[in-house]
């Protein structure tokens, strides 16, 4: 039995609160101060999810579901559409949608179908798949050479080959703080090999209608061909949130656990989340409820944010915002 089940530990928003500041500061991705345990690595760069972005501001979107409480005509199954909600100025948001779950509609809409490059909001696509297919999460994941072979400035918490960890930890490192390698070690599970596990991404990406969405790679690292929509990333997500699991994780603020490395020696890894929301860093605007989200940053991305809240009346919003566009 994993050590893991008597030393691993989570922190959720509830359990810490937001921290009360004297100003709404709507900046979502900032530098963090990494403290870790054990064996761990992590590396800050322009692939990582702490980079500040002093232009990231999705308050002025966010806030309009604090006063949002209108039922809307169902649209495809209860699913919000392109072209029915309002643009709003949001600044240097350049690309940005805001979602009523309950009510099936876009409420706002800025660029939602313009092509955009992911970034780390990819892993909501690596999180679902793994949630829908890839079985007991207690089951033993074993790194391959493959999963910490990627760029040297990727955010990953450094998995050697031979490590192994379940998928329910691996699970953990992927949302909690955006691992790039925990994200391919999934892959190969989930998929069988990484080249299948692209192809699923993409069929499920089709099947849930975001066909403006072609995947490469399970993490968002960039390329070219690695791309999708404001709007597409709301239809994953809200697919996402049908499994309590993802709820939980994408509300987690830190995560310290133990696995085994080749050898079988324990590693320790503590990781903090990459969401100011949830580390008590930020306020969310007035009457909105932050319950968690999906962080991304790459140079060529700019910011990317997903995320779930709640206004006054209970009601949930995806909020989804992108600082660049140019792809």
């Amino acid at each position: 039995m994993y050590l893991s089940k008597f030393f691993s530990r989570t922190g959720t928003n509830a359990d810490h609160g937001l921290k009360p500041v004297r100003f709404l500061c709507a900046l979502v991705i900032v530098i963090l101060s990494i403290s870790m345990t054990g064996c761990s690595r992590g590396y800050i760069s322009s692939y990582s999810d702490h980079v500040r972005r002093s232009s990231f501001s999705p308050t002025a979107m966010t806030a309009v579901s604090a006063e949002f409480s209108g039922k809307a005509d169902l649209y495809a199954e209860d699913l919000a559409v392109p072209g029915e909600g309002k643009a709003v100025d949001v600044g240097s948001l350049k690309a940005s949608g805001l979602f009523d779950l309950e009510g099936g509609k876009t409420v706002v809409d800025n660029d939602i179908t313009k092509k955009i490059y992911p970034a780390s909001v990819t892993k909501i696509m690596t999180a679902l798949l793994a949630l829908k297919y890839g079985g007991d999460l207690d089951q033993t994941l074993t790194a391959s050479a493959r999963v910490p072979d990627m760029e040297w400035q990727a955010q990953k918490i450094g998995i050697e080959k031979g490590d192994k960890m379940t998928l329910d930890q691996a699970l953990h490192y992927l949302m909690v703080y955006s691992a790039n390698d925990a994200a391919v070690l999934i892959a190969e599970h989930v998929g069988g090999s990484y080249e299948g596990f692209i192809n699923m991404m993409n069929e499920e990406a089709a099947r849930l209608g975001a066909t403006n969405t072609h995947f490469v790679n399970p993490h968002g690292l960039h390329d070219k061909d690695h791309y999708t929509t404001v709007y597409d990333l709301y239809l994953i997500f809200q697919e996402c949130l049908k499994y309590d699991t993802f709820r939980e994780l994408i509300d987690i603020s830190y995560y310290s656990t133990v696995f085994y490395d080749k050898d079988g020696g324990i590693r320790a890894i503590e990781v903090p989340s990459t969401d100011n929301y949830l580390m008590g860093y930020v306020d969310p605007p007035n009457k909105i409820k932050v319950l968690g989200g999906k962080t991304g940053t790459t140079d060529q991305a700019g910011s990317c944010l997903i995320l779930l809240t709640k206004n006054a009346d209970d009601r949930e919003f995806i909020s989804v915002v992108h600082t660049l566009t140019r792809v």
